[in-house]
């Protein structure tokens, strides 16, 4: 009689991402972006770089967008988040520089410049960037001009959203046209949209 085996039967993962594979897939994502670009970007050579399925890849994500918006939203978190401890003026400043070196020189800002631009042709893009996104961040941003106006830390001229616009508005735009950030542009838009306490 064949032994019985006392250990319970693992249940089927089915559908679950393994995070190995999830993680080289972002990689390969972000790095083929950098090197060819949005238009040579294909789940194929996604699949390719990262050692995976491309069906794995399918199961897991219906485009190369949704991809990039994981990637996007991981990287940023870890490397240029919202400041949410109270903030100061020079603490949106600094986050104000951080955020023009990150499109200027980090992969994950050339993702958002990317979906950023392809957003302007395709409304699912559209859709889903600002939902999964844009949306989230712009939020944390206003709270964090909210709290420093309300600390008395700056005394800003518009309204939380259009502040928002107007100090974002001009690094992505030098961005977005490869143009670098003049080096008092951030100091300038500080202290003249948010006006700091003095």
């Amino acid at each position: 009689m064949p032994a019985v085996n006392s250990q319970p039967r693992r249940a089927r993962s089915g559908n679950r991402r393994d995070e190995a594979a999830r993680v080289a897939v972002l990689h390969a994502a972000d790095d083929l972006l950098v090197e060819h670009g949005f238009g040579a970007l294909t789940v194929e050579a996604i699949a390719r770089r990262a050692g995976v399925a491309k069906q794995t890849i399918y199961r897991w994500w219906p485009s190369k967008v949704e991809i990039l918006l994981d990637t996007l939203i991981e990287d940023t978190a870890k490397r240029l988040p919202v400041p949410t401890e109270l903030p100061t003026a020079s603490g949106i400043r600094a986050y104000l520089r951080d955020f023009a070196d990150f499109l200027a020189a980090d992969p994950a800002g050339k993702c958002l410049l990317t979906l950023l631009a392809e957003a302007q042709h395709d409304p699912g893009t559209a859709a889903s960037f600002h939902e999964r996104y844009l949306e989230p961040r712009r939020i944390a941003e206003i709270e964090m001009l909210t709290r420093a106006t309300e600390a008395g830390e700056v005394s800003p001229v518009l309204g939380p959203e259009a502040t928002m616009d107007a100090l974002l508005g001009p690094i992505v735009y030098c961005a977005l046209t490869g143009v670098a950030v003049p080096r008092d542009l951030v100091d300038t838009l500080a202290e003249n949209i948010l006006r700091p306490r003095a």
